[in-house]
């Protein structure tokens, strides 16, 4: 078995699949020691044939298969996408229309972020060997085992997808998964600006002057790591990020009395970069720092209501078969108890018909929990 290496033989195999009504994708990438992930192997498949494709051969250029993904009339399947799509975001195309297997087996009453193993298996009837599971994706040449183990994902994925498809469609809940996939195929989700990668953290404190130097750390964090290819973690954890915003330390020495950031930071080759983010940031800290809007603090008793919406929460899943983490998460419970115009998914769409509006019942009175045996049931008051 082989992988395709030459150009001649992508653009055939991509020209043998337009007019597919879908094809399955799956990618195999190391990003361990690395901030941007190594591509390594793309499996491709439609319902007729599929193969792997090297993408770290010599002048191979993907362009028929990124101009594929642009193909609107195909839809495109993957499982647990997030990451596959990053890298073809990072490729310049992202796949559309798009069909996530893994969020649809949420909205399908498969629970909470089901592996591909146990949707095969529960919808196949197949165990899958993941005897190559943890494998050198970038030493070539690859063997013949971890190529058919490759291969395997995207062609159950072409026997999955129309079983599962079938069955979102019978309950009506297509509409559930296309809008998840639409967040899923907006290039924002996506945007590794570093000015805004402290959006990807929970700042503790609110004044100019924390928020100035927590949004300069996070940038200079990202920034470092994207120049020199290293995990975030690897320059400052996000622990150090608070710590510095809350410490503000002003000189190369200050450094060194930070807990959580590295040993010797301050005689080494970021600290002075990142003293110069800080006292850039700080030269007007109220334009500088990022503008949160804060809700109203919490009620004396919202962490009661918080309890029971989530009783509300899995009673309301249980009944409908949907995962409760495609509901509601438990921000969005946090912000309903405290407000009933919240802006979270809970209360809009489909989730306000299938939970937010009962949730909201709840907090007024109209609706009880009962339990009755091991099912807890959701009653009307008078």
């Amino acid at each position: 078995m082989q992988p395709i290496t030459d150009n001649a033989e992508l653009a055939a195999f991509c020209d043998r699949l337009k007019g597919e009504p879908f094809i399955t994708v799956d990618t195999e990438f190391m990003r361990e020691t690395t901030y941007w992930p190594k591509l390594c192997l793309i499996q491709v498949a439609s319902p007729s044939e599929g193969a792997c494709i090297d993408p770290l051969a010599e002048g191979l250029d993907l362009q028929p298969l990124l101009e594929l993904f642009a193909d609107t009339s195909m839809v495109k399947v993957f499982h647990a996408a997030r990451q596959d799509i990053e890298i073809f975001h990072n490729l310049g195309q992202i796949p559309t229309p798009m069909f996530d297997t893994q969020v649809a087996g949420m909205a399908a009453g498969f629970g909470d972020q089901i592996s591909y193993d146990a949707l095969v298996r529960q919808m196949l009837k197949i165990d899958l060997d993941k005897s190559s599971r943890f494998t050198d994706w970038a030493r070539r040449p690859l063997s013949d085992a971890q190529l058919k183990y490759a291969l395997a994902d995207v062609v159950h994925l072409a026997a999955l997808y129309p079983k599962l498809r079938e069955r979102l469609e019978k309950a009506g809940r297509m509409s559930w998964v296309e809008a998840e996939m639409a967040a899923l195929g907006d290039p924002a989700t996506y945007d590794l600006d570093p000015e805004k990668s402290w959006r990807r953290l929970k700042p503790r404190k609110f004044t100019a002057k924390y928020l100035a130097v927590f949004k300069a750390t996070a940038a200079w964090r990202e920034r470092t790591a994207q120049q020199r290819d290293q995990p975030r973690g690897r320059i400052l954890k996000d622990e150090a990020i608070d710590e510095v915003a809350t410490q503000v330390p002003l000189s190369l020495d200050a450094f060194n009395n930070l807990r959580s950031v590295p040993k010797g930071f301050g005689g080494s080759r970021f600290g002075p970069d990142l003293l110069a983010a800080l006292h850039e940031a700080l030269k007007d800290p109220e334009a500088y720092a990022p503008k949160i809007e804060r809700g109203p603090p919490p009620a004396q008793a919202a962490g009661a209501v918080v309890e029971l919406l989530k009783v509300l929460l899995k009673a309301k899943s249980e009944e409908a078969g949907v995962a409760s983490k495609l509901l509601a998460t438990v921000s969005d419970l946090e912000k309903i108890a405290v407000s009933d115009d919240a802006d979270v998914p809970a209360l809009q769409g489909w989730r306000r018909q299938l939970f937010g509006e009962d949730a909201l019942r709840l907090k007024k009175g109209e609706l009880a929990l009962v339990l009755e045996g091991p099912k807890v049931l959701v009653v009307e008051l008078d």
